[in-house]
């Protein structure tokens, strides 16, 4: 009885709760995870990630989009260029423990 207790006091509000299923929905695409983690290595252009990933520059903008509004990556210009990066080190730190989650054995 006393888990249920602290499990009720410890209870998220509903817009947090909406906030962290976002969160794990922008995590749970395939192209989305491998920018990410091509961003953990360091900033890179459109460009750049579209011949590490093999993708069409499109196809990587339309998820650079999502991720931004995901507060998951953020950009910078320079002249024409535009440069991504992972937005904190919440984000490469996810990706990091992520990776260590699926890594373990046992």
């Amino acid at each position: 009885m006393q888990n249920v207790n602290s499990a009720k006091k410890a209870m998220l509000n509903e817009r947090d709760f909406l906030f962290l299923a976002e969160l794990f929905k922008a995590l749970g695409d395939y192209t989305r995870v491998r920018i990410l983690y091509a961003l953990s290595v360091g900033e890179l252009c459109v460009c750049a990630l579209a011949e590490v990933l093999d993708m069409s520059q499109s196809a990587i903008s339309h998820q650079l989009r999502l991720l931004r509004a995901a507060r998951l990556v953020r950009y910078r210009k320079e002249g024409k260029n535009v440069f991504y990066s992972l937005d904190d080190n919440h984000v490469r730190n996810m990706v990091s423990q992520g990776l260590d989650h699926i890594r373990e054995e046992g």
